[in-house]
């Protein structure tokens, strides 16, 4: 195992003394229990955004704390999802007196830590909403849920309700924009090689130097198939057609497309293959209004990509378009 690292037990408490400084001016990080926070917190009569999850997929959660977007985040140990008390924590101390909302990705550990939060902040006086997000459309059930994953539409709904909570929309109306996006947004991936979990010291799967796994999970759960590597004129329309004939989209259709990195794929790969999923949409006919290319929602190393769909209209671009200001996204400001 060949990582930057110190010791594997400490990684993510050394990595978040690292993210303090480095963003001082955005963040404020508390270790005991680790919570992630915007330096402005606590905002008087705004809606907390919380969501967080297993360390290993950043920027998310943590680089997307700030203006217009999340109030904090709960990093977990690696691939591990955060304690109730810390997401206890995170609704403590960005209480605006208005409530939170916390967005969790749908995975057993997350969806049972974060509700026994929320019914320990309620047991405070807080209100409490939960929404789970699960726009994998690659498998039905996996190795770390029930249900469809949660992978990087999350991104996706962070944002635009963050947006929202920065505006002043009140909690019912978060709650109703989460789900809204939820209901629109499908995503599905592939990996064409593992990544090594610090703790595990070992890859977390195999692949033969002609496979790649299709409907990868972000922490290396298997997905519907393992294939033969091929170009990527075919690897963009099997990630592309399962996602299309899902919600479904259809002929005239607005959409933003995420085209996302899992680690270890560099930009001129994912700049290509996103070329090519916008020529697929515009042949069948759907509009892409808004896009984000990038390595947003990773898994450590591994290298592989994702394609995330969200159908758009003119409340969901405007909240897109709306200023955000993160380590990892920044616009209007």
């Amino acid at each position: 195992m060949k990582k930057i690292i110190n010791d594997p037990a400490t990684v993510v408490a050394d990595a978040l003394r690292g993210m303090a400084v480095a963003h001082a001016d955005l963040l404020d990080v508390q270790y005991e229990p680790a919570v992630i926070v915007r330096a402005d917190a606590p905002v008087a009569r705004k809606v907390a955004l919380i969501s967080g999850g297993g360390s290993g997929h950043e920027p998310l959660h943590g680089g997307f704390v700030g203006r217009g977007m999340l109030d904090a985040a709960c990093p977990g140990a690696v691939f591990t999802s955060p304690t109730p008390d810390q997401v206890a924590a995170a609704v403590v101390r960005t209480n605006g007196g208005v409530g939170a909302l916390l967005i969790i990705k749908n995975y057993t550990g997350d969806v049972l830590n974060f509700e026994t939060a929320a019914e320990l902040a309620a047991a405070e006086g807080i209100d409490v909403r939960s929404v789970v997000i699960d726009d994998d459309v690659a498998v039905k059930d996996s190795l770390y849920t029930a249900g469809r994953r949660g992978v990087g539409g999350t991104v996706l709904l962070e944002k635009i309700v963050g947006a929202a909570a920065e505006r002043g929309v009140d909690l019912d109306g978060c709650e109703a924009l989460a789900r809204k996006v939820v209901g629109q947004v499908r995503s599905m991936g592939l990996a064409l090689a593992p990544c090594t979990v610090p703790h595990a010291g070992e890859p977390s799967f195999t692949l033969g130097d002609d496979e790649m796994e299709l409907g990868i999970g972000i922490h290396g759960e298997p997905g519907r198939q393992r294939v033969k590597v091929g170009t990527a004129e075919q690897l963009v329309p099997a990630l592309l057609d399962p996602i299309l004939e899902d919600l479904p989209f259809t002929e005239g259709d607005r959409v933003l497309l995420f085209t996302n990195g899992m680690g270890g794929t560099p930009l001129i790969e994912l700049y290509l293959a996103h070329g090519i999923a916008e020529r697929l949409l515009a042949e069948r006919g759907i509009t892409v209004e808004r896009r984000l290319v990038g390595p947003y929602i990773t898994s450590l190393e591994m290298q592989g990509m994702s394609l995330t769909l969200l159908k758009l209209d003119d409340e969901l671009v405007e909240l897109w378009d709306a200023p955000v200001h993160t380590p990892a996204l920044r616009w209007g400001v």
